[in-house]
């Protein structure tokens, strides 16, 4: 079908799609703030533009190739988060069932109020932690990597799920990791703020009591391989090192350094924590049949996952009444001004005001991104998925608001 000149795949507007690249070249690519970059845009099922462009590994001047195994980082949290609802369709559990159900020493569980580790001082939560708090990140947990209150410094103290400075994980369990916690007050009592966290490492250790399963078997039963996300998991095989990403960190400069070789990755051997909050890698392909899962109402090729009443709740905001992400945080703690008008549901951001938000895209559009600058988002207005891969840790480039722009500007319809 042309409108015009002008070519349209699942009405979608083919040149305007082109200015995609032509940005990310430009902008990131040519200055050599970024190695590599695949960009997928779909909509209605359909791939409307899939590219590469770059190097995977600058070192071994290898291009970027539209099968590159990248580092997804907390990408693997909406992951998470689908497999334990998984089983609370079984009716395995309740969202508003409090955590030591499953983990009993965590009933024991204070709210900080001054001290440092091990000295604290601590007042009883208002309530119990729930499993939809893990979801939501209103648990009162946070990550060691925040470097802003005296619980961030007990997690690095603790070496709490990972290193602050590389993001390595430790070479513990998920029932270590848990017990661990025990000796760390949360940061406010569950329910009454937002604080990113190892929450939804702790939702894998949940499907991990709940099902019997190891975290990684789990996934791979329920989800990898029904989807046909063969390149999906917790290590690069030797057989796939060939397209497995170099990842870079940013220089003052606005330049890169690398920061994990992919020959000597620890990403090549299977790791004893299942990190099911940062721990996967994939490819753009295998991402995008995950995100097309949910758009679909949890169904794929005849796959079932979920159901589409559970992707309703999924992708409502669980803050509190009129709360998004830039007001729900604890002062000092954690922000970022651009989620002003974006809530947060049970695995994702969820967009719901798009004037606060001040970006084009669609009310209810639920989305999240990765350490190592990847992203994705799913518009169900518009029957699009988006997914974004590079790899450049703890990047602060705005990609994913230049990507909204020019996606929305490509309708033909």
């Amino acid at each position: 079908m042309a409108v015009g000149s002008d070519q349209v795949t699942a009405g979608l507007l083919t040149e305007r799609l082109g200015r995609i690249d032509s940005l990310l070249q430009q902008r990131y690519l040519d200055p050599g703030k970024l190695a590599g970059v695949v960009t997928l845009v779909a909509r209605r099922g359909e791939i409307a533009h899939f590219s590469a462009l770059g190097e995977m590994d600058s070192e071994r001047a290898k291009p970027m190739e539209l099968d590159t195994i990248a580092r997804i980082y907390s990408m693997s949290k909406p992951i998470t988060s689908v497999a334990l609802m998984t089983l609370y369709e079984e009716g395995q559990f309740q969202l508003d069932q409090p955590v030591s159900d499953f983990i009993p020493a965590w009933s024991e569980l204070g709210v900080w109020r001054m001290g440092t580790h091990p000295n604290w001082v601590t007042t009883t939560p208002e309530r119990p932690m729930t499993v939809r708090d893990l979801l939501s990140h209103q648990a009162g947990l946070t990550y060691s990597f925040q470097l802003r209150h005296p619980v961030d410094a007990a997690y690095r103290d603790l070496g709490i799920l990972n290193r602050a400075e590389d993001l390595a994980l430790p070479d513990e369990t998920l029932a270590e990791a848990a017990a661990k916690l025990v000796q760390v007050p949360l940061l406010f009592s569950p329910g009454t703020a937002w604080n990113y966290s190892v929450a939804t490492d702790i939702c894998g250790y949940l499907v991990e009591l709940i099902s019997g399963q190891a975290f990684d078997a789990f996934l791979d039963t329920r989800i990898f391989a029904p989807l046909g996300m063969e390149d999906t998991g917790f290590h690069v095989p030797d057989a796939k090192l060939d397209r497995f990403a170099a990842c870079y960190s940013p220089t003052a400069e606005g330049g890169r350094v690398l920061q994990d070789d992919p020959e000597t990755s620890a990403y090549r051997q299977p790791p004893r924590l299942l990190s099911g909050g940062a721990g996967l890698v994939s490819t753009a392909t295998d991402y995008f049949r995950f995100c097309q899962m949910l758009l679909n109402g949890g169904e794929l090729d005849g796959a079932r996952v979920l159901s589409r009443k559970t992707i309703d709740l999924m992708t409502q905001n669980h803050l509190p009444p009129g709360a998004s992400l830039a007001t729900a945080v604890p002062p000092g703690v954690y922000g970022e001004p651009t989620q002003a008008g974006s809530g947060f549901g049970l695995g994702f951001s969820v967009l719901s005001d798009l004037s606060r938000a001040q970006i084009v895209g669609s009310v209810g559009q639920y989305a999240w991104a990765g350490a190592a600058s990847t992203q994705f988002w799913i518009d169900p207005v518009e029957e699009v998925v988006v997914v974004f891969l590079t790899q450049l840790l703890y990047g602060a480039y705005p990609i994913q608001r230049e990507l909204q722009v020019l996606v929305n500007a490509a309708f033909a319809d």
